[in-house]
Protein backbone atom coordinates (compact mmCIF):
# COMPACT_ATOMS: atom_id res chain seq x y z
CA UNK A 1 0.00 0.00 0.00
CA UNK A 2 2.82 2.40 0.89
CA UNK A 3 4.47 1.70 -2.46
CA UNK A 4 1.23 2.48 -4.28
CA UNK A 5 0.85 5.75 -2.37
CA UNK A 6 4.41 6.75 -3.17
CA UNK A 7 3.85 5.88 -6.84
CA UNK A 8 0.67 7.97 -6.99
CA UNK A 9 2.43 10.88 -5.30
CA UNK A 10 5.32 10.56 -7.71
CA UNK A 11 2.96 10.66 -10.69
CA UNK A 12 1.14 13.69 -9.31
CA UNK A 13 4.44 15.55 -9.09
CA UNK A 14 6.18 14.12 -12.15
CA UNK A 15 3.49 14.35 -14.83
CA UNK A 16 2.81 18.11 -14.47
CA UNK A 17 6.56 18.74 -14.39
CA UNK A 18 7.06 16.69 -17.54
CA UNK A 19 4.20 18.45 -19.34
CA UNK A 20 5.40 21.91 -18.39
CA UNK A 21 9.02 20.98 -19.03
CA UNK A 22 8.24 19.59 -22.48
CA UNK A 23 6.46 22.79 -23.52
CA UNK A 24 9.26 24.95 -22.12
CA UNK A 25 11.91 22.87 -23.88
CA UNK A 26 10.04 23.17 -27.17
CA UNK A 27 9.79 26.95 -26.73
CA UNK A 28 13.37 27.57 -25.58
CA UNK A 29 15.23 24.90 -27.56
CA UNK A 30 16.95 27.54 -29.73
CA UNK A 31 16.97 30.31 -27.13
CA UNK A 32 20.12 32.36 -26.47
CA UNK A 33 20.60 31.91 -22.72
CA UNK A 34 24.07 33.49 -22.85
CA UNK A 35 22.53 36.95 -23.16
CA UNK A 36 20.04 36.37 -20.33
CA UNK A 37 22.37 37.74 -17.62
CA UNK A 38 22.88 40.90 -19.68
CA UNK A 39 19.12 41.40 -19.92
CA UNK A 40 18.64 40.75 -16.20
CA UNK A 41 21.45 43.06 -15.04
CA UNK A 42 21.39 45.89 -17.55
CA UNK A 43 18.15 45.83 -19.53
CA UNK A 44 15.56 45.14 -16.81
CA UNK A 45 14.08 47.98 -14.74
CA UNK A 46 13.77 46.26 -11.38
CA UNK A 47 12.03 49.24 -9.81
CA UNK A 48 8.87 48.42 -11.76
CA UNK A 49 9.23 44.75 -10.88
CA UNK A 50 9.38 45.63 -7.18
CA UNK A 51 6.39 47.96 -7.56
CA UNK A 52 4.40 45.01 -8.93
CA UNK A 53 5.08 42.84 -5.87
CA UNK A 54 2.54 44.44 -3.48
CA UNK A 55 -0.25 43.61 -5.93
CA UNK A 56 0.86 39.97 -5.99
CA UNK A 57 0.44 39.99 -2.21
CA UNK A 58 -2.87 41.86 -2.10
CA UNK A 59 -4.40 39.50 -4.69
CA UNK A 60 -3.96 36.61 -2.27
CA UNK A 61 -5.08 38.68 0.73
CA UNK A 62 -8.28 39.75 -1.01
CA UNK A 63 -8.90 36.06 -1.75
CA UNK A 64 -8.49 35.20 1.93
CA UNK A 65 -10.88 37.97 3.01
CA UNK A 66 -13.48 36.89 0.44
CA UNK A 67 -13.13 33.28 1.57
CA UNK A 68 -13.84 34.20 5.21
CA UNK A 69 -16.95 36.03 4.05
CA UNK A 70 -18.34 32.93 2.31
CA UNK A 71 -17.64 30.73 5.33
CA UNK A 72 -19.62 32.88 7.76
CA UNK A 73 -23.14 32.11 6.41
CA UNK A 74 -22.60 28.39 7.06
CA UNK A 75 -21.52 28.95 10.67
CA UNK A 76 -17.76 28.71 10.14
CA UNK A 77 -15.64 31.57 11.45
CA UNK A 78 -11.98 31.47 10.49
CA UNK A 79 -9.43 33.90 11.85
CA UNK A 80 -8.20 36.49 9.38
CA UNK A 81 -4.53 35.65 9.92
CA UNK A 82 -5.11 31.90 9.52
CA UNK A 83 -7.06 32.45 6.31
CA UNK A 84 -4.29 34.58 4.83
CA UNK A 85 -1.56 32.12 5.81
CA UNK A 86 -3.65 29.26 4.36
CA UNK A 87 -3.95 31.06 1.02
CA UNK A 88 -0.24 31.91 0.93
CA UNK A 89 0.67 28.30 1.63
CA UNK A 90 -1.86 26.87 -0.84
CA UNK A 91 -0.36 28.69 -3.82
CA UNK A 92 3.13 27.55 -2.90
CA UNK A 93 2.01 23.94 -2.43
CA UNK A 94 0.36 23.98 -5.85
CA UNK A 95 3.79 24.64 -7.37
CA UNK A 96 4.68 21.07 -6.38
CA UNK A 97 1.36 19.37 -7.18
CA UNK A 98 -0.99 21.54 -9.28
CA UNK A 99 -4.41 22.21 -7.71
CA UNK A 100 -3.61 20.39 -4.47
CA UNK A 101 -3.52 23.79 -2.79
CA UNK A 102 -7.34 23.83 -2.91
CA UNK A 103 -7.33 20.91 -0.49
CA UNK A 104 -4.38 22.07 1.59
CA UNK A 105 -5.91 25.43 2.48
CA UNK A 106 -9.10 23.73 3.67
CA UNK A 107 -6.94 21.40 5.73
CA UNK A 108 -5.11 24.35 7.27
CA UNK A 109 -8.37 25.95 8.43
CA UNK A 110 -9.55 22.64 9.86
CA UNK A 111 -6.32 22.07 11.72
CA UNK A 112 -5.89 25.55 13.17
CA UNK A 113 -9.43 26.96 13.41
CA UNK A 114 -11.57 23.82 13.60
CA UNK A 115 -13.35 24.68 10.33
CA UNK A 116 -15.32 21.87 8.66
CA UNK A 117 -13.14 20.56 5.82
CA UNK A 118 -16.08 19.63 3.59
CA UNK A 119 -17.85 22.96 4.05
CA UNK A 120 -14.63 24.85 3.37
CA UNK A 121 -14.12 22.80 0.21
CA UNK A 122 -17.63 23.68 -0.88
CA UNK A 123 -16.87 27.39 -0.59
CA UNK A 124 -13.72 26.84 -2.67
CA UNK A 125 -15.86 25.23 -5.38
CA UNK A 126 -18.13 28.28 -5.28
CA UNK A 127 -15.13 30.58 -5.36
CA UNK A 128 -13.73 28.90 -8.47
CA UNK A 129 -17.11 29.12 -10.19
CA UNK A 130 -17.31 32.87 -9.47
CA UNK A 131 -13.77 33.42 -10.72
CA UNK A 132 -14.47 31.40 -13.86
CA UNK A 133 -17.55 33.52 -14.60
CA UNK A 134 -15.53 36.69 -14.02
CA UNK A 135 -12.77 35.59 -16.40
CA UNK A 136 -15.37 34.43 -18.92
CA UNK A 137 -16.99 37.86 -18.88
CA UNK A 138 -13.63 39.64 -19.08
CA UNK A 139 -12.61 37.37 -21.95
CA UNK A 140 -15.82 38.12 -23.86
CA UNK A 141 -15.33 41.87 -23.49
CA UNK A 142 -11.67 41.66 -24.44
CA UNK A 143 -12.42 39.36 -27.37
CA UNK A 144 -14.95 41.77 -28.80
CA UNK A 145 -12.65 44.76 -28.29
CA UNK A 146 -9.64 43.05 -29.88
CA UNK A 147 -11.28 40.69 -32.35
CA UNK A 148 -8.65 41.14 -35.12
CA UNK A 149 -5.83 40.19 -32.75
CA UNK A 150 -7.64 37.08 -31.49
CA UNK A 151 -8.55 36.10 -35.03
CA UNK A 152 -4.88 36.24 -35.99
CA UNK A 153 -3.97 34.30 -32.84
CA UNK A 154 -6.44 31.50 -33.67
CA UNK A 155 -5.21 31.40 -37.25
CA UNK A 156 -1.51 31.26 -36.43
CA UNK A 157 -1.89 28.66 -33.71
CA UNK A 158 -4.01 26.34 -35.85
CA UNK A 159 -7.21 26.97 -33.88
CA UNK A 160 -9.21 28.71 -36.58
CA UNK A 161 -12.72 27.40 -35.98
CA UNK A 162 -13.50 27.33 -39.72
CA UNK A 163 -10.74 24.88 -40.51
CA UNK A 164 -9.62 23.46 -37.19
CA UNK A 165 -8.97 19.89 -38.21
CA UNK A 166 -7.39 20.76 -41.52
CA UNK A 167 -4.94 23.28 -40.08
CA UNK A 168 -3.76 21.24 -37.08
CA UNK A 169 -0.20 20.05 -37.43
CA UNK A 170 1.02 16.76 -35.99
CA UNK A 171 2.56 18.69 -33.10
CA UNK A 172 -0.76 20.46 -32.53
CA UNK A 173 -2.55 17.13 -32.20
CA UNK A 174 0.08 15.84 -29.77
CA UNK A 175 -0.01 18.96 -27.56
CA UNK A 176 -3.82 18.97 -27.54
CA UNK A 177 -3.96 15.27 -26.68
CA UNK A 178 -1.41 15.66 -23.86
CA UNK A 179 -3.27 18.65 -22.40
CA UNK A 180 -6.58 16.79 -22.63
CA UNK A 181 -5.18 13.69 -20.96
CA UNK A 182 -3.62 15.85 -18.24
CA UNK A 183 -6.97 17.48 -17.54
CA UNK A 184 -8.64 14.06 -17.32
CA UNK A 185 -5.91 12.82 -14.99
CA UNK A 186 -6.40 15.86 -12.76
CA UNK A 187 -10.15 15.17 -12.61
CA UNK A 188 -9.46 11.53 -11.74
CA UNK A 189 -7.08 12.51 -8.93
CA UNK A 190 -9.56 15.02 -7.50
CA UNK A 191 -12.38 12.48 -7.53
CA UNK A 192 -10.10 9.89 -5.98
CA UNK A 193 -9.20 12.36 -3.26
CA UNK A 194 -12.86 12.94 -2.54
CA UNK A 195 -13.54 9.19 -2.43
CA UNK A 196 -11.30 8.65 0.61
CA UNK A 197 -13.26 10.90 2.93
CA UNK A 198 -14.89 9.31 5.95
CA UNK A 199 -18.66 9.54 5.91
CA UNK A 200 -18.91 10.33 2.21
CA UNK A 201 -22.57 11.31 2.35
CA UNK A 202 -22.00 13.79 5.16
CA UNK A 203 -18.98 15.18 3.37
CA UNK A 204 -20.85 15.89 0.15
CA UNK A 205 -23.63 17.44 2.20
CA UNK A 206 -21.04 19.77 3.69
CA UNK A 207 -19.68 20.60 0.26
CA UNK A 208 -23.17 21.43 -0.96
CA UNK A 209 -23.68 23.75 2.01
CA UNK A 210 -20.46 25.46 1.10
CA UNK A 211 -21.55 25.86 -2.51
CA UNK A 212 -24.85 27.42 -1.42
CA UNK A 213 -23.11 29.76 1.03
CA UNK A 214 -22.92 32.44 -1.64
CA UNK A 215 -26.69 32.92 -1.46
CA UNK A 216 -26.44 34.06 2.15
CA UNK A 217 -23.40 36.32 2.02
CA UNK A 218 -24.25 39.22 4.32
CA UNK A 219 -22.58 41.98 2.29
CA UNK A 220 -22.82 41.32 -1.45
CA UNK A 221 -21.21 44.64 -2.50
CA UNK A 222 -18.22 43.80 -0.31
CA UNK A 223 -18.00 40.35 -1.86
CA UNK A 224 -17.98 41.90 -5.33
CA UNK A 225 -15.39 44.43 -4.17
CA UNK A 226 -13.15 41.62 -2.95
CA UNK A 227 -13.56 39.85 -6.30
CA UNK A 228 -12.60 43.00 -8.19
CA UNK A 229 -9.70 43.45 -5.78
CA UNK A 230 -8.42 39.95 -6.52
CA UNK A 231 -8.44 40.31 -10.28
CA UNK A 232 -7.47 43.98 -10.30
CA UNK A 233 -4.43 43.10 -8.19
CA UNK A 234 -3.54 40.16 -10.44
CA UNK A 235 -3.74 42.43 -13.48
CA UNK A 236 -1.61 45.21 -11.96
CA UNK A 237 0.88 42.61 -10.72
CA UNK A 238 1.26 41.58 -14.36
CA UNK A 239 0.80 44.93 -16.13
CA UNK A 240 3.49 46.78 -14.20
CA UNK A 241 6.08 44.29 -15.45
CA UNK A 242 5.57 45.69 -18.95
CA UNK A 243 7.53 48.76 -17.83
CA UNK A 244 10.49 46.60 -16.79
CA UNK A 245 11.54 46.19 -20.43
CA UNK A 246 11.94 48.75 -23.19
CA UNK A 247 10.47 46.28 -25.68
CA UNK A 248 7.11 46.05 -23.84
CA UNK A 249 6.84 49.45 -22.12
CA UNK A 250 5.15 51.00 -25.16
CA UNK A 251 2.62 48.23 -25.83
CA UNK A 252 -0.08 49.75 -23.65
CA UNK A 253 -2.80 48.58 -21.32
CA UNK A 254 -4.89 46.95 -24.06
CA UNK A 255 -2.09 44.56 -24.98
CA UNK A 256 -1.56 43.85 -21.29
CA UNK A 257 -5.26 43.05 -20.83
CA UNK A 258 -5.36 40.72 -23.84
CA UNK A 259 -2.22 38.82 -22.81
CA UNK A 260 -3.44 38.72 -19.20
CA UNK A 261 -6.73 37.11 -20.25
CA UNK A 262 -5.02 34.59 -22.52
CA UNK A 263 -2.49 33.75 -19.81
CA UNK A 264 -5.26 33.31 -17.21
CA UNK A 265 -6.97 30.78 -19.47
CA UNK A 266 -3.71 28.98 -20.27
CA UNK A 267 -2.98 28.21 -16.59
CA UNK A 268 -5.99 25.88 -16.56
CA UNK A 269 -3.58 23.27 -17.95
CA UNK A 270 -2.22 21.55 -14.80
CA UNK A 271 1.45 22.50 -14.68
CA UNK A 272 3.29 24.19 -11.77
CA UNK A 273 2.05 27.82 -11.76
CA UNK A 274 1.06 27.40 -15.41
CA UNK A 275 4.68 26.99 -16.50
CA UNK A 276 4.79 26.15 -20.18
CA UNK A 277 1.20 26.86 -21.28
CA UNK A 278 1.36 30.40 -19.83
CA UNK A 279 4.69 31.08 -21.52
CA UNK A 280 3.40 29.85 -24.86
CA UNK A 281 0.10 31.73 -24.80
CA UNK A 282 1.49 35.08 -23.61
CA UNK A 283 4.52 34.92 -25.89
CA UNK A 284 2.33 34.20 -28.93
CA UNK A 285 0.03 37.13 -28.19
CA UNK A 286 2.97 39.51 -27.60
CA UNK A 287 4.38 38.61 -31.00
CA UNK A 288 1.03 39.45 -32.59
CA UNK A 289 1.36 42.90 -31.06
CA UNK A 290 4.69 43.35 -32.82
CA UNK A 291 7.19 42.14 -30.25
CA UNK A 292 10.25 40.31 -31.55
CA UNK A 293 10.32 36.59 -30.79
CA UNK A 294 13.47 36.84 -28.65
CA UNK A 295 12.13 39.80 -26.66
CA UNK A 296 8.84 37.98 -26.04
CA UNK A 297 10.73 34.93 -24.76
CA UNK A 298 12.82 37.08 -22.41
CA UNK A 299 9.67 38.74 -21.07
CA UNK A 300 7.70 35.57 -20.29
CA UNK A 301 10.73 33.77 -18.85
CA UNK A 302 11.78 36.58 -16.50
CA UNK A 303 8.30 37.68 -15.42
CA UNK A 304 7.02 34.16 -14.75
CA UNK A 305 10.16 33.15 -12.88
CA UNK A 306 10.17 36.24 -10.64
CA UNK A 307 6.46 36.00 -9.89
CA UNK A 308 6.83 32.31 -9.07
CA UNK A 309 9.61 33.21 -6.63
CA UNK A 310 7.19 35.63 -4.95
CA UNK A 311 4.66 32.79 -4.57
CA UNK A 312 7.38 30.68 -2.93
CA UNK A 313 8.31 33.52 -0.58
CA UNK A 314 4.68 34.02 0.45
CA UNK A 315 4.34 30.28 1.00
CA UNK A 316 7.32 30.34 3.36
CA UNK A 317 5.81 33.36 5.11
CA UNK A 318 2.53 31.48 5.50
CA UNK A 319 4.27 28.38 6.87
CA UNK A 320 6.20 30.44 9.42
CA UNK A 321 3.03 32.30 10.43
CA UNK A 322 1.14 29.05 10.93
CA UNK A 323 3.97 27.59 13.00
CA UNK A 324 3.42 30.42 15.47
CA UNK A 325 -0.39 30.17 15.40
CA UNK A 326 -2.21 28.58 18.30
CA UNK A 327 -4.77 25.98 17.29
CA UNK A 328 -8.43 26.16 18.14
CA UNK A 329 -10.51 23.08 18.97
CA UNK A 330 -10.67 20.78 15.91
CA UNK A 331 -14.14 20.01 14.57
CA UNK A 332 -15.42 16.46 14.22
CA UNK A 333 -15.44 16.60 10.42
CA UNK A 334 -12.85 14.09 9.21
CA UNK A 335 -9.85 15.29 7.27
CA UNK A 336 -8.70 13.14 4.33
CA UNK A 337 -5.59 11.10 4.81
Amino acid sequence: METKKLLNLGLKILLPLLLGGAILYWMYRDFDFHNLSEVLLNETNWTWMLLSFPFGVTAQMFRAWRWRQTLEPIGEHARQSTSIYAIFLSYAVSLVIPRVGEFSRCGVLKRYDGISFSKALGTVVTERAVDSLFILGLTAVTLLAQLPIFSTFFSRTGTNLDALLGRFSATGYVVTAVCGLSALLLLHLLLKKLSIYNKVKATFSGIWQGVLSLRHVSNVPLYLLFTLGIWGSYFLHYYLTFFCFSSTAHLGITCALVTFVVGSIAVIVPTPNGAGPWHFAVKTMLILYGLADQDALYFVLIVHTVQTMLVVALGIWGAIGLSMTQRRTVATDALPA
